[in-house]
């Protein structure tokens, strides 16, 4: 045997001992969490959960309850993908300030807009089903960090002006949303596209782990006027969709009429899939960007990468996927509705561009990197992304 296979190479540093770095970044999420969490003395706050959601969170979200002098109580659907909140919920609802939910209805319930309009602060939970993922990088990523990223993004839409909000990539997506000065005022004025990471404002709906989302478009734009015709039309060429175990081979093109599916133009299985799925759908999603530099980029179950620059685009079906019952029955969202996802996205508001082949551009911008520096090393914080 040669000398040269008996050599060792070794280039990086041998990870740091888990008993060295595990207190100390656990404290750190605990203190976020706590932070996010912000229970008031005279919250009466009211678990939403399912059955398959593990029950320390529950408790942790008691847990706090109780250490400020807040009372908690559960209510558990037999499963997340709950459409519409159930009548017998609707008492609990209304008497409660501070809700935490595991349910799909969440964002788009009638009564629970209603309640948020009246106050009511809101966390979704749905990157939070495992209390064991309070031990990753992203659920002690620095959240004043993540606020500044989302506003420095904010601030780079076009103001009192029409503009496109214009999806493109080397594959030959083409996807533009018309923006008029008082959609975009509407789009950014929600607590998360003001960078409001912690669940302390009245009315506010913050997602833990943060953060999924905000949108660069959805129909915050048009105040949740679900019957607005918002112009929209192109091509989308995604990479992944949730439920689906790789990304796609093939290159695979899913047309739109406005915000409906069309076609969806490919041979392979995947795309004979996806054209029975979508077509007849509607987008409610128009790009939902990922903000959290920790959080892995290529994880988008269950409805997306949370990383900086990743894409996805949310469909509500015509109707029920069989495709979706049968690989994922036990779904955090229902059957009739689906998230693509891209890496690679450009992204242009207007002449502005938000992001560029994938990469978040105001994770460069002044204001950022100084708040970074706060935390350490602004180039490794930003950028070195979680794969």
């Amino acid at each position: 045997m040669s000398n040269e296979s008996n050599r060792t190479y070794i280039g990086l540093p041998t990870p740091v001992r888990h008993d060295i770095t595990a207190t100390k970044y656990f404290v750190q999420a605990l203190d976020i969490f706590s932070r996010v969490f912000a229970i008031r003395p005279e919250d009466k706050v009211l678990i939403l959960a399912d059955p398959l959601l593990d029950p320390r969170v529950i408790d942790a979200v008691i847990g706090i309850a109780k250490s400020r002098g807040a009372t908690a109580r559960i209510y558990m659907e037999p499963s997340t993908q709950v459409a519409a909140i159930p009548g017998d919920v609707h008492a609990l609802l209304k008497n409660a300030t501070f809700v935490v939910s595991t349910w799909f209805c969440s964002i788009l319930d009638p009564l629970a807009i209603e309640m948020r309009r009246k106050g009511q602060r809101w966390v979704k939970i749905t990157y939070f089903r495992d209390y064991d993922l309070l031990h990753t990088p992203q659920a002690r990523f620095p959240i004043e960090v993540i606020g500044e990223i989302v506003r420095a993004t904010a601030a780079r839409f076009p103001k009192g002006q029409n503009f496109d909000l214009r999806f493109t990539d080397e594959r030959g997506s083409d996807f533009r949303i018309a923006f008029t000065p008082e959609m975009c005022v509407n789009q950014l004025a929600t607590n998360r596209w003001r960078g409001k990471m912690l669940a302390d404002e009245d009315g506010c709906y913050v997602h833990y782990l943060p953060t999924h989302g905000p949108n660069f478009w959805d129909h915050n734009s048009v105040k949740n006027d679900f019957s607005a015709v918002i112009p929209m039309s192109g091509v989308l060429y995604p990479q992944w969709a949730v439920g689906f175990s790789k990304p796609f081979e093939e290159k695979i093109a899913v047309r739109f009429s406005g915000d409906t599916v069309t076609s969806v133009d490919g041979e392979s299985p995947d795309a004979v899939i996806l054209r029975e799925m979508l077509v007849g759908g509607r987008m409610i999603e128009g790009g939902g960007c990922g903000f959290n530099p920790k959080a892995p980029r290529h994880t988008v179950y269950p409805a997306g990468s949370n990383s900086p620059g990743a894409l996805h685009f949310g469909i509500d079906l015509a109707k029920p996927s069989e495709y979706i019952r049968k690989v994922m029955p036990d779904w955090e969202e229902p059957p009739v509705h689906m998230d693509l996802i891209t890496f690679d996205s450009t992204v242009t508001a207007g002449e502005n561009l938000l992001v560029d082949k994938g990469f978040l551009c105001a994770l460069r911008d002044d204001a950022v990197v100084a708040m970074a520096s706060q935390y350490g090393d602004p180039i490794e914080i930003l950028e070195a992304f979680v794969y």
